[in-house]
C-alpha cells in the first residue's frame, strides 16, 4: 500500500530532450551566458548530466575558441560536481585556471584552488585558498563599473568569496548543498 501511494505521488522524470544541432550552432554568449538558453536550460529543468555533455560537446565543436572559452571547463566542472562526479569535476575546474599574469588582481584561480580543495575534502587548503582571495585588493577596474543600463554599480569585492565563505560554513556537505549556503553576492546600482 505505502509502495503504490509513493508511486501515485513520484514526481515525473524531467524532459531532457534539446536540438543538439541549434545548441551547437549558438555563439559563446548565448550558449553559456544566457540565464534561461544554452546548457543552463536543460539544468533548469533537472538535466544537469545532459548539461555536463553539452557543455562537454559544444567545447569540442568549438576547438578554435578554447582560448576564450575556460569557463566551460568550470560550469561543466560544477556540473560534474553537482552529479557527484568528483574527480572529473576536480580536472575540470583545473583546466579553467587562468595564466597567472592574467589573473594575478582577480582571485580566479584562488577560487578555483578553493573549490578544488573542496571537493578533496581538504579544508585547510581551503580556507587558505579563501585567506589569501579575502585579501586581494579591488583592481581599479572596478572603481567606474558600469551596468548594462550604464548605470554605476558597484561589485562586492573579492568575487567568490561567498562561495568559499559557503563550502567552509556548510563542511562535509555535498557540492550541490555547500555551494547553496553561500550568501549572495549583491550588486548595488547607483
Amino acid at each position: 500500500m505505502l509502495l503504490l501511494a509513493a508511486a501515485l505521488f513520484a514526481l515525473p522524470a524531467p524532459d531532457c530532450r534539446y536540438d543538439l544541432a541549434a545548441m551547437l550552432a549558438l555563439e559563446q554568449q548565448a550558449f553559456d551566458q544566457d540565464m534561461d538558453g544554452g546548457w543552463r536550460a536543460l539544468s533548469k529543468r533537472g538535466c544537469d548530466a545532459e548539461a555536463a555533455d553539452l557543455i562537454r560537446d559544444w567545447r569540442a565543436a568549438h576547438p578554435s575558441d578554447q582560448p576564450n572559452a575556460k569557463i566551460l571547463f568550470w560550469h561543466e566542472g560544477q556540473m560534474r560536481a553537482e552529479l557527484g562526479q568528483t574527480a572529473r569535476a576536480i580536472a575540470l575546474f583545473a583546466q579553467s585556471r587562468k595564466p597567472a599574469e592574467k589573473d594575478r588582481a582577480w582571485g580566479w584561480n584562488l577560487y578555483v584552488d578553493g573549490s578544488i580543495a573542496f571537493l578533496r575534502g581538504d579544508r585547510v587548503g581551503l580556507e587558505r585558498a579563501r585567506a589569501a582571495l579575502a585579501v586581494l585588493p579591488r583592481p581599479p577596474e572596478l572603481a567606474d563599473a558600469r551596468g548594462p543600463d550604464g548605470k554605476p554599480m558597484t561589485i562586492r569585492w573579492p568575487m567568490n568569496l561567498n562561495v568559499l565563505d559557503g563550502f567552509l560554513r556548510c563542511w562535509g556537505q555535498s557540492y550541490h548543498k555547500a555551494y547553496g549556503c553561500a550568501v549572495p553576492m549583491s550588486v548595488k546600482k547607483g
